[in-house]
């Protein structure tokens, strides 16, 4: 009896390592928790089209937007720990969602695997053609000082990384603005340029066309240095605001229990995908710099941004619903 228990649990044992070996042997859904056209959506499908060439499979990508990405990353927890189910988000999902949202269907800490952070990006304060605060950070924050509450800025949703930006902004310049949210940053943006919404903290490489364009204009961006794609734009400090350096960053998960070696397989071929010659260049050229971090050093990660957005959200009083 002992013998037959033993050879059931080697079995299980060697079918789980030749699953991890053959992985994968059908599709793989990449969930995004936002609408396609955002960053976290062109992230995850060129994510999604290098492992399909990598590994001889489709990646297909699901689009589940809602709750600031609160609805996808539920639907993800729930799915199979096998590997054919993975999550691509921003850090609303990993680090401010649950500081915002009182009846949360996940835990970021506790349902997934974390995997990678692909990539990071500064934000960039711009100004759209319904802005009245002036050309630069100083006559905004004048004006906003003299206009409470009445300045708009079209974010992503609740907690995303461009409506935190402006919640920090606006307690570091001592002025507050009016918080317009949106289901992801393609509609933030859209508006934005429509002139339904005043300015934004969005991220580079979302708007940097727009900002070439002349549709949008840049006032100043989050990182410590300037960005080369705007040389002629002034950091948060240069414009005189200190403490708002900001990166926004996409991220792949799984659900929790996702076997140790495909955990590292699938993070082996998200940074050979990132440092692939071409799509490096073609990130770098629009602002994102590639991270591609071991899912210890993302766990690490994880809980400093969780501290730290924890101590925005409160500072700025903003109350979970």
């Amino acid at each position: 009896m002992k013998l037959r228990y033993i050879f059931g649990a080697l079995l299980l044992a060697t079918s789980g390592l030749a699953h991890a070996a053959d992985y994968p042997t059908r599709p793989v859904t990449i969930v995004v928790p936002f609408p396609p056209g955002g960053s976290t959506d062109n992230i995850a499908r060129i994510i999604g089209a290098k492992l399909s060439t990598k590994f001889n499979q489709p990646f297909p990508i699901e689009n589940k937007p809602g709750a600031t990405g609160a609805i996808g990353a539920a639907q993800v927890k729930r799915a199979a720990a096998d590997g054919y189910t993975l999550l691509v988000s921003s850090l609303s999902v990993f680090v401010v969602n649950p500081h915002l949202q009182k009846t949360l269907q996940y835990d970021p800490t506790k349902d997934f695997d974390l995997i990678t952070v692909a990539v990071q990006a500064p934000n960039v304060l711009v100004a759209g053609p319904a802005a009245k605060g002036g050309d630069s950070v100083a006559d905004l924050v004048k004006y906003m000082k003299k206009n409470p509450d009445q300045v708009t800025f079209a974010t992503s949703g609740n907690g995303s990384s461009d409506h935190l930006t402006a919640e920090l902004f606006w307690q570091e310049t001592g002025t507050k603005g009016v918080n317009v949210p949106y289901k992801g940053g393609a509609p933030a943006q859209a508006d934005l340029m429509g002139g339904q919404v005043a300015y934004s903290f969005q991220n580079l490489n979302a708007v940097i066309g727009h900002i070439r364009g002349g549709k949008m204009k840049a006032l100043a961006v989050t990182s410590e240095k300037r960005s080369p794609l705007l040389p002629d734009v002034p950091t948060m400090e240069e414009a005189g605001v200190k403490n708002v350096v900001v990166n926004s960053w996409q991220a792949m998960a799984a659900p929790k229990g996702l076997p140790a070696d495909v955990r590292n397989k699938l993070r082996d071929g998200v940074v050979e995908a990132m440092n692939d010659p071409t799509v490096k260049s073609n990130l770098l050229g629009v602002g994102f710099e590639i991270v591609g971090n071991t899912p210890e050093q993302f766990e690490k990660f994880q809980a400093e941004e969780l501290a730290r957005w924890k101590k925005v959200i409160e500072s700025a009083g903003i109350q979970p619903s």
